[in-house]
């Protein structure tokens, strides 16, 4: 029994300085962070390269494979995007209107560090693009359509209190051009450039579109805007045509149109529908271009309805809605509106003609019983014998 306490005593002796020791080695394990840490823009208007060197390492750690974390965010943000790389650089998209900071450490693997991960301290950088001219110089009210999947145009205002020969530019780039870009079709207000019509950009969905906006005055410094989206979260489709509205019995009506011509999928087409029931008006909204609706009252004698469409969550993260159609009614009983607004005033527009015609006619008989009686009077005239008186005289 001895012997057994003896060596419990024993095993419980050998692990706490077996774990002593393995954290006054990993404590006396010191990794460097990262050299020659920066943050590098190379002109893609705010597409930027994350740099920096391997650490300074001892001899025995130099078979060892390292990682880096890496956090960086605008600096008015207040989330850090994180990354674990074992790269020697890292790029992404940043927002060049604010500044930007970035911070880095050495991750050391627990297979050079006796079973636990050691880090170094942070490498910290930050960048600013060089300011120029006051806040209230840069555009104002920026608006950009890509409409039907197919044209980009943007448009913009003037910023306040700018110089009369103030003008402005825009340039452009997305991963794949080999540059920025100059707009080449300006949309000019009063001579000054105030939007760009963009040509065809190819391959350029799915990724970040950068652009900035600068200006130019001989009388002060215009301060440039940056702006980043993906185009096809702001879509605008062409609006649905060729409706029809068919109401099967007296209480199924059956909605149908054409998806929008152009090169937007079917499956990407999400679709709102206001439907007007005498008067009463509701919205819906579908996936497809045909929708069966229930006839709220079957005295209804007018039904009408319009389409818009939208690129759906499946497409894009957002969209703009297209114009609405044209709108499409049924209305009831024919017959009753026929009745309503032709039989009706025709009806009296016939019995006025009848008694004018009549009247007429009466005069006419009038007339002409006055003028027999007349030629009667005068023939009698005639018949009458007529009597002369002669004078003889005698001598």
């Amino acid at each position: 029994m001895a012997f057994i306490h003896l060596d419990v005593g024993f095993l419980y002796t050998l692990l706490v300085c077996t774990a002593f020791g393995s954290m006054l080695s990993n404590a006396e394990i010191k990794v460097n962070p990262p050299q020659d840490f920066e943050i590098v823009d190379p002109g893609y208007l705010g597409y930027l390269s994350l740099q920096w060197q391997p650490p300074l390492f001892p001899d025995n750690f130099k078979e060892c494979t390292i990682e880096y974390e890496l956090k960086y965010r605008n600096i008015d943000s207040e989330n850090w995007k994180t990354i674990i790389t074992k790269n020697l650089h890292y790029k992404d998209g940043f927002d060049l209107n604010k500044g930007i900071e970035a911070k880095i450490n050495t991750l050391l693997p627990a297979q050079c560090t006796n079973g636990s991960e050691v880090r170094s301290s942070w490498a910290e950088t930050t960048y600013w693009t060089s300011p120029q001219g006051n806040r209230e110089t840069k555009i104002q009210d920026m608006d950009c359509v890509y409409y039907n999947w197919q044209y980009l145009v943007c448009s913009w205002k003037p910023g306040m209190g700018v110089h009369f020969d103030t003008n402005y530019q825009l340039f452009y780039w997305y991963e794949g051009l080999d540059h920025s870009a100059e707009c080449t079709d300006y949309i000019k207000v009063n001579g000054k450039n105030m939007g760009c019509r963009f040509p065809y950009l190819e391959s350029s969905d799915y990724k970040d579109f950068y652009i900035c906006v600068n200006g130019s005055s001989e009388s002060q410094p215009i301060r440039p805007s940056y702006f980043i989206f993906q185009l096809q979260n702001i879509v605008k489709p062409m609006p649905p045509d060729y409706l029809s509205l068919t109401v099967k019995n007296s209480e199924e009506i059956n909605l149908k149109w054409n998806m929008p011509k152009g090169p937007i999928p079917a499956k990407c087409f999400i679709y709102e529908i206001e439907f007007t029931e005498d008067g009463t008006t509701w919205v819906t909204t579908t996936v497809e271009n045909e929708i069966q609706i229930t006839r709220t009252s079957n005295e209804s004698q007018k039904l009408c309805f319009l389409v818009r469409s939208k690129v759906n969550i499946y497409c894009s993260d957002d969209g703009i809605w297209s114009e609405w159609s044209d709108e499409q009614c049924w209305k009831g009983d024919i017959w009753k509106e026929t009745l309503v607004f032709f039989l009706i005033p025709f009806a009296f527009v016939s019995i006025f003609v009848l008694v004018i015609t009549c009247l007429l006619l009466y005069k006419q008989r009038a007339l002409l019983k006055t003028f027999r009686d007349q030629k009667a009077e005068a023939f009698e005239i005639t018949k009458k014998p007529f009597k002369s008186t002669s004078t003889f005289q005698t001598n």
